[in-house]
């Protein structure tokens, strides 16, 4: 039997203040208890945040619906995904200055494990001729809230599924429709994200989408290691220049340590499938994250090593494109046009592994991607992706 509850529906003023479902479903496993809950945070710059908590046998995670869907963080058993931002959030949208005069105010409510960047732009900040910003660090879209929120349960196939809607519009401006759909199987270690980008607006469009999939302690410290299979890869400065030789370890922290982000052309199979790995210093704990590239051609690795809550993370980024301002991206062919009407959908999958036999195995996966791929380091920044 299946179950829809409307959480969110702004259009027709539906608004649950909180939600309790607990109850379990019988599997090949035995008996799977799931637990969905749904409150509003108070207190500080949180007040106002809508949560949805999501417990589906070992598997948790914690969607915001006030920040775009992103996720605050997850767990799967002992393994924990999560960073420990200086911004102690989550913050409520309203304060986080977008349009700060620096172009950076998006860092100040930064501090979730998923946290999309668009759909305008999603870059470094960009200003006119005159000084004044065009385009804010990493867009809106994850500083607005969601306009309508399902829940649906299947007693059945032991299926959990949320999706949610938000609206990046403007007067004169952009109409986009995003929506997000998580889906997660009672007993699992997997969460598939299904999102879609579709053109509200009378005229043809474009726009920029990118994942900043961020994890730190405890899972990433110092001994931790990134796999990913690639045909070109290139350290995006001089900072990640200086550090070429350890992209893919993590090392102890420094004080002040400049962030460092490296840009790779990943290799895929013949379907255009691919996946990265983030795996602790003991091997034993990690995530792999499945994507295909025809959906996400491009991909960066970002790095911030200093110490904890100051900060140690990184991120793992599919994306449409790379992280710089947007005319140069377009001035790249990086930019995605879409039709008046039109849908582009993007999925990913996490896999959450503990042991080392689970690890073993997604390396090893990654490793035989690469085999087959041309593995080209540049020493140094490229032209035609760097800014």
């Amino acid at each position: 039997m299946e179950k829809t509850i409307t959480i969110v529906d702004a259009e027709n003023r539906v608004y649950l203040d909180s939600l309790d479902i607990q109850d379990s479903v019988v599997a090949s496993a035995g008996k799977l208890s799931y637990r969905v809950t749904k409150k509003r945070l108070h207190g500080g710059v949180q007040e106002g945040v809508d949560v949805v908590e999501i417990e589906a046998g070992k598997l948790r995670f914690s969607v915001l619906l006030t920040r775009a869907m992103n996720v605050l963080n997850a767990s799967y058993g002992d393994v924990e995904l999560k960073w420990d931002s200086p911004v102690k959030g989550p913050v409520h949208p309203n304060f986080v200055p977008i349009f700060a005069p620096n172009g950076c105010g998006w860092l100040e409510g930064f501090c979730e494990w998923i946290a999309r960047c668009g759909l305008e732009s999603n870059g470094a900040p960009e200003f006119d001729s005159n000084g004044v910003l065009k385009y804010p660090l990493h867009g809106r879209l994850s500083n607005l809230p969601a306009s309508k929120v399902e829940l649906t349960i299947c007693a059945q196939t032991g299926k959990i599924l949320l999706s949610g809607e938000t609206l990046e519009t403007s007067v004169f401006g952009r109409r986009f429709l995003f929506k997000t759909v998580y889906s997660v199987e009672i007993g699992s270690s997997k969460l598939l994200v299904c999102d879609s980008v579709t053109n509200l607006a009378s005229v043809a469009d474009e726009f920029e989408l990118l994942y900043h999939i961020n994890t730190g302690y405890p899972l990433i410290t110092p001994g931790a290691r990134f796999y990913a299979a690639f045909e070109k890869m290139c350290p995006r400065d001089g900072n990640a220049v200086a550090e070429l030789g350890d992209w893919d370890v993590y090392t102890q922290p420094i004080p002040g340590r400049p962030e460092t982000c490296y840009l790779f052309d990943l290799a895929a199979d013949e379907r255009g499938e691919t996946s990265v790995v983030l795996v602790d210093e003991t091997g034993s704990k990690g995530f792999s994250l499945s994507f295909n590239k025809n959906e996400f051609p491009f991909f960066t690795l970002w790095k911030t090593q200093r110490p904890n809550g100051d900060i140690y993370v990184t991120g793992v980024e599919p994306a449409i494109n790379f992280p710089n301002t947007r005319s140069f991206e377009k001035n790249n062919g990086r930019v995605m046009p879409i039709n008046s009407g039109e849908t582009k959908s993007f999925s990913f999958e996490f896999d959450f592994m503990s042991g080392s036999d689970r690890i073993a195995a997604a390396v090893d996966r990654v490793r035989k991607l690469q085999n087959g791929a041309a593995g080209e380091v540049s020493p140094t920044p490229l032209p035609q992706w760097c800014e």
